[in-house]
């Protein structure tokens, strides 16, 4: 059979044959992609019982299925599914009022940490101390008025149901403006009421509607090369770019423009990180085009997710030190153990070290994808004597990985700010003929207080490749009535401008309003008077925003509780946790109730991530979406392959495997 009949087979397997084929695959994963990392329930998968090391399938007269099934794996943690677990209280760890934690930076991922210190591992509050180099916690959830400057958001949050440790984690964090409700119960009715989908997901032509109608435009060939990185084994995938597997079939097709513009992916990222996007979010594949499986809070992340938090912790007495850079800790290493026995800082300019006991937790925030942002205003680019906000995190995690490989290679993600880099820019305007501009594109009412564009808007023509966004306004508490924000971004910041005749990076803040005001469309003699006048546009440049996309292999981010540790862990997006995927909010606080739950002894589980790669149904939706709603079954295929079809569909007639592919769009007929 030829390669072009191998092919072609193989998108068939997709539909008529996904059942058997992911059943193997599931139990594979589940258990060598667990095990690489260190995190596979090894006494479940020997099915050893403690009755002379024989197996279960050796008594004639018990069997237990469940044996094993709670046990913990190497990290202390396992793993479950299901409301079960979900709904149990843990129980006080023993001697844990005589233990301290301390959390090195005050990111969502610290914050979730101390969270379920105190919640899940009951540690009383006074002895938890969070260490922040800034002023202000929350990390890469802002969103502040600055006096100076004005409204600035580097960037938004984007969340979806399954996000299980999140949703987890807020369950417990009361609302501060709705009595007797959670930050949960505030946010599930918001997105029922109002649910979240775009009207316009893209334009050209200066603010006309691209109307891609929610095709991707993939040809059977651009349909094949994803299949085919889906399928890779990830070990292939170790420093691999995506443009190793992609050609211009994907590159030059709408599902490449709503993929790297919703998720900000560049061709030279990591194929592997690819992979698992897609995996993660299959069962989202559907709804990339108009965003309608996404989900937002009321306001900004700091307002509608950090502050609730920030008030649960100061309720429970849980001490901040702002203004304390870590510098590095510093581990007792003796063969596989290891102990950290102290954290060196800088408290306000003056050096101190905190000496740590084998009782002492201390939980790692390494690395950042908002470090060293470099702040403009709106008449100056962030460039020269611009203000950089620097909290150390890639210093300090070089210098614990200088002490054991176990502990990452930071370099790896933070060498090539060229390739990890773009701008984002916050615009603030009451004009009511600007915000005309914007109700014709999203053909909603933008102080309405409800959802507007639903996600960003992508301007396919533009040559920094802006993207802009609108969020429920107003988007801060203090916000005015007639005032709207919008969140610009752009992916190309040193290619130049279309109106503006100079790379993005080196434009003021009215210099990208006007940029995009070109692109939504208004008249370009009113432009630089609009731009100037009646607009404020903060600029931010984040060198390492998508530093967590570069192309790596297994051990380039440490474990979250690497093998040996005693009392140390690692937090947030560049610590690794199995089959989740970075640059969500969900990776964040995944890592957060791993850390704690190891290292504190929490006897519960931590929940899996959703399984939908792993479901057949939405496995065939999604190749069926992929194709425009063609059936990989219609295609042109060649006789031997038409054959095989036709044998196979005459074998399923009145069956539940034929009820299924009829349901998702496989057969039509």
């Amino acid at each position: 059979m030829n390669k072009k009949i191998i092919k072609t087979a193989s998108v068939i397997a997709v539909g008529a044959g996904a059942a058997a084929l992911y059943k193997a695959k599931a139990a594979k994963d589940n258990n060598s992609g667990n095990e690489t990392q260190g995190y596979g329930n090894s006494k479940r998968r020997n099915n050893k019982c403690q009755c002379n090391g024989k197996s279960h399938n050796e008594h004639s007269d018990y069997k237990n299925t469940e044996l094993g099934k709670y046990e913990k794996n190497s990290k202390g943690i396992y793993y479950a599914s299901g409301n079960y677990e979900a709904f149990a209280k843990p129980k006080k760890p023993d001697g844990i009022e005589k233990k301290s934690a301390y959390i090195v930076g005050s990111g969502l991922g610290a914050l979730a940490a101390a969270c379920f210190i105190v919640r899940d591992a009951k540690m009383p509050g006074k002895n938890i101390h969070i260490l922040e180099a800034l002023d202000i916690a929350g990390g890469a959830c802002d969103g502040i008025n600055d006096a100076s400057r004005g409204y600035i958001m580097r960037g938004g949050r984007e969340m979806e149901e399954h996000f299980e440790c999140l949703w987890d984690l807020f369950r417990s964090i009361p609302s501060l403006e709705k009595k007797d409700e959670s930050v949960l119960d505030e946010f599930y009715y918001l997105n029922k009421e109002d649910p979240n989908y775009s009207i316009c997901r893209a334009t050209v032509n200066r603010g006309k509607d691209a109307e891609l109608g929610g095709k991707f435009g993939l040809s059977r060939k651009g349909c094949m090369e994803i299949m085919k990185l889906f399928f890779t084994a990830d070990e292939e995938l170790y420093d691999k770019k995506i443009e190793d597997f992609f050609d211009d079939e994907v590159f030059e097709s709408n599902f490449w423009l709503y993929w790297r513009t919703m998720f900000a992916f560049q061709n030279w990222h990591s194929a592997l990180e690819m992979k698992l996007y897609f995996k993660r979010f299959i069962h989202h594949i559907a709804g990339l085009p108009d965003f309608s499986a996404l989900k937002f809070t009321r306001y900004n992340q700091y307002e509608s997710l950090i502050m609730p938090m920030l008030k649960y912790l100061e309720n429970a007495g849980v001490s901040f030190e702002f203004n304390t850079e870590v510098t590095n800790v510093i581990f007792d290493i003796e063969g596989n153990k290891k102990t950290a026995k102290a954290i060196e800082c800088v408290v306000s300019g003056k050096k101190e070290k905190i000496a740590l006991m084998e009782d002492d937790f201390v939980f790692i925030t390494n690395g950042s994808c908002t470090e060293s942002t470099i702040y403009g205003d709106h008449y100056h680019a962030p460039v020269g004597n611009a203000e950089i906000r620097e909290s150390g995190c890639w210093s300090l995690w070089k210098n614990i990985a200088k002490q054991d490989r176990a502990f990452g290679n930071p370099e790896k993600f933070c060498s090539d700010i060229e390739k990890s880099k773009w701008e984002s820019a916050t615009l603030t305007t009451s004009d009511d003929k600007i915000i005309s501009y914007i109700e014709k594109i999203c053909k909603r009412d933008p102080r309405s207080g409800k959802v507007v564009t639903g996600g960003i808007v992508s301007c396919m023509d533009s040559s920094w490749l802006l993207s802009w966004t609108i969020n429920r306004q107003g988007q801060f508490k203090k916000q005015k009535k007639d005032e709207v924000c919008v969140w610009i971004y752009g992916l190309f910041t040193d290619a130049v401008g279309d109106y503006i005749k100079k790379p993005m990076k080196e434009c003021s803040g009215w210099e990208i309003a006007a940029e995009w005001l070109y692109h939504i469309g208004v008249a370009v003699n009113e432009i630089d008077e609009f731009a100037k006048e009646h607009t404020n546009c903060i600029p931010t440049m984040l060198p390492y925003i998508t530093a967590f996309f570069m192309p790596r292999r297994k051990g380039d981010r440490p474990d979250v509780i690497p093998d040996g540790s005693v009392n140390a862990a690692f937090l947030g997006q560049f610590a690794e946790t199995p089959r989740d995927t970075i640059f969500t909010t969900e990776y964040s606080v995944r890592t957060a109730m791993e850390a704690v739950y190891g290292l504190c002894k929490v006897d519960r589980a931590v929940p899996e991530v959703w399984g939908s790669t792993y479901d057949v149904r939405d496995l065939i939706e999604s190749s069926v979406r992929l194709m425009d709603g063609k059936s990989p079954l219609d295609m042109n295929l060649p006789k031997p392959v038409n054959m095989v079809k036709n044998v196979i569909l005459k074998k399923i007639e009145g069956t539940d495997i034929e009820k299924i592919l009829r349901e998702h769009g496989v057969l039509n007929c």
